[in-house]
């Protein structure tokens, strides 16, 4: 999406900054960061998150590896360039009423917007079930059986019966307006490191379109990953700290990846996290694509809803009875006033210009949320999301970057009648825009009051996050009259748990009884590589040189190098038997790895030709060591001449026909035995 929360305002000003009868914006911003004991994530300890209530919960969504989609028979896991499609549909969403007669807000919100929501279609990857003109197929049973092994892995109670239900999504993501979902196993639980998470449900659905663009009215999608199976895991908000959150988050990632049933690749897991803090609501952040924003975002999330709280406090000090709270506003043309503030992406035909008094606001809209941000970015997000008017698309008496003039201030103020308490915002866009606009302004304005309000937000990289839409409720649930249940039978459970692998606990003692390094352990279970290391001891290698070769030198390669589409984890199993059969020592393998990943069908005497690798005896490696001892006493040019250097520069010369053929450690002792 093209939103740039923290970029710069743009508009032609300013003859004189603004110090809005004495009051300082910037500081503002600084004192109200202190009021409510603002810390930075690296700052912060875990008596600051109790002081402020923190408590979250997690979303983790996960593609599963099936070879179709969930409810048609279209190819799973192809993707194309959103260039590449064969038609485009253009389609209007509308809310509809629950089963209990109601409308769900989100779907309300989505409505206000007038989006026009563009699929982008290739005919390899979709068919007419994905536009609902078709009724759905029965459900994919690979996927229902991949999504009951990581339940049964998650300690979840299964259900007896599998129920679709239809959960509504009016942001356009689906192009039927709903998602098909249902709930497979229900109160399980993980272990981390200090304390056990209780996971409340795991479901599986059908995932949604990915976007393009999301500009003014229009929303473009591609609908290549539409339909594929995914699971979602929920945890109960039992995790306290940022760190608690990453680690439930690895934990649920590295048990999906330990089955080999899910699909891994940028994109194919997504986190929802879900925030609150003392005295707040559940605010939920979309999206998540890396485990490590996790703690700078939530950490964020919770201190913006401690200063929402304090905004509330202080607004409500103002007006007690905030029903009796009412905004004024006017149309201006800057110009004609003899404004010095004029937008520089205002002046087309078409645009309106609006001068808004907030009576009361003096400090609200300067007040801290976020690191770099403050109330007005709130009343900006959703100008952008609900009134679909692009940034920069509002100023205020109190930006934090370009202010208005002193001149601005006095004939505004006049105009609105306003008092020294009162903010005044401008806000200018698309003339059929500008009317949901001020009551968007009004309607986040009057949350103030609140606290809190529900809402799902957009994580950046930078660790803040932005409006997305209002926090969906049950109403948007509703049973699938296309699906008819389905029975699980205590037969199909026994077999599918008699699928399932090591918990991730164990894999854990696992690693630790091998000796392999701490710092190896998320690269391997992120990639599922502990049944490739008990392969590899099974040939004789050492579990920790294993390890360190997998989670260090694969590592390393995998960073620097290109991987061929055909390079597998087995062949580095592969590549060990190898050794083994030829009688060559493992640490070879290091120098051979990273052909292997760029030339995976190149057979291993190749390889070792082309490192050039030439075998030799034992006896042959050893036969120059009193030469090299003697050669260093000649051309040394330090007086230290002691075991350690002459050891060290006589293994340098040997070393790198030594791999493979001898052991170092061995070469060592040898060397030293003749000093």
């Amino acid at each position: 999406m093209n939103i740039y929360p923290n970029q710069p305002l743009t508009y032609r000003t300013m003859k004189k900054k603004s110090s809005a009868s004495g009051f300082d914006p910037r500081k503002n911003y600084l004192q109200t960061q202190k009021d409510i004991g603002y810390v930075s994530r690296k700052k912060a300890k875990k008596s600051d998150y109790e002081r402020i209530g923190f408590k979250s919960g997690l979303e983790v969504h996960q593609q599963l590896k099936t070879k179709q989609k969930l409810f048609c028979r279209c190819p799973a896991g192809i993707y194309h360039d959103h260039n590449d499609y064969d038609a485009e549909i253009i389609r209007h969403m509308r809310p509809t009423l629950s089963e209990m007669g109601e409308y769900d807000g989100t779907a309300l919100m989505e409505f206000k917007t007038r989006k026009n929501i563009f699929y982008r279609i290739n005919n390899q990857t979709a068919c007419t079930y994905e536009i609902d003109d078709t009724p759905p197929f029965p459900i994919n049973r690979e996927a229902l059986e991949y999504a009951l092994e990581i339940s049964l892995l998650s300690k979840l109670n299964i259900v007896g019966e599998v129920h679709i239900t239809r959960k509504q999504y009016l942001d356009g993501s689906i192009p039927t307006g709903f998602q098909r979902t249902a709930i497979l196993g229900v109160e399980g639980e993980i272990q981390l490191s200090n304390k056990k998470i209780g996971i409340l449900q795991l479901s599986i659905e059908e995932d949604s379109c990915r976007e393009i663009s999301d500009i003014g009215h229009n929303r473009i999608y591609k609908t290549d990953r539409l339909g594929m199976p995914l699971i979602e895991t929920v945890t109960h908000p039992q995790c306290l700290t940022p760190d608690e959150l990453r680690e439930a988050a690895e934990h649920i990632r590295f048990l999906n990846r330990s089955t080999g049933r899910v699909r891994t690749g940028m994109g194919a897991g997504r986190e929802d996290v879900n925030v609150s803090c003392k005295g707040g609501t559940r605010v939920e952040i979309k999206g998540v694509a890396h485990n490590r924003w996790i703690p700078e975002l939530s950490h964020n999330e919770a201190f913006r809803q401690w200063a929402l709280l304090n905004i509330r406090t202080l607004l409500l000090q103002r007006f007690p009875d905030p029903k009796k709270w009412n905004l004024e506003w006017q149309e201006i043309s800057p110009k004609k006033m003899g404004l010095d503030f004029i937008p520089t992406n205002g002046t087309k035909n078409g645009t309106k210009i609006v001068a808004i008094k907030l009576p009361g606001f003096k400090g609200i809209l300067s007040h801290f949320t976020q690191p770099k941000q403050s109330f007005s970015n709130e009343l900006a997000d959703r100008l952008k999301v609900i009134a679909c008017i692009e940034r920069p698309n509002m100023t205020s008496t109190e930006e934090l970057h370009e202010q208005l003039s002193d001149n601005d201030v006095q004939k505004l103020t006049e105009l609105l009648k306003a008092t020294e308490n009162d903010a005044i915002c401008i806000i200018w866009g698309p003339t059929d825009d500008i009317p949901t606009a001020i009551e968007t302004v009004e309607e986040r304005c009057r949350m103030a009051f609140e606290g809190i309000p529900g809402e799902t937000r957009k994580s950046l990289p930078d660790g803040t996050t932005i409006f997305e839409r209002v926090l969906p409720g049950a109403d948007r649930m509703y049973p699938d009259t296309d699906s008819p249940p389905i029975p699980l039978q205590e037969e199909l459970i026994e077999k599918l748990s008699s699928r399932i692998p090591p918990e991730v606990s164990k894999r854990f003692v696992q690693l630790k009884s091998w000796k392999v390094p701490a710092d190896t352990y998320t690269y391997i279970l992120k990639r599922n590589l502990v049944p490739i290391i008990e392969q590899l001891v099974d040939l004789g290698v050492t579990g920790r040189f294993a390890g360190t070769f997998l989670g260090h030198t694969l590592k390393h390669i995998e960073g620097t190098k290109p991987k061929h589409s055909n390079f597998t984890y087995n062949r580095i199993v592969d590549l060990f038997k190898f050794l083994k059969q030829e009688g060559l020592k493992f640490q070879l393998a290091k120098l051979m790895l990273p052909h292997i990943y760029e030339y995976p069908n190149m057979d291993f005497d190749s390889v070792l030709t082309s490192i050039g690798f030439k075998r030799k005896t034992k006896e042959e490696l050893l036969a120059p060591i009193n030469y090299l001892i003697e050669k260093f006493r000649e051309i040394k040019t330090s007086k230290d001449d002691s075991k350690d250097i002459v050891v060290s520069w006589v293994l340098g010369q040997l070393h790198k026909q030594a791999i493979g053929n001898v052991c170092l450690k061995e070469l060592r002792n040898e060397v030293e035995s003749k000093l």
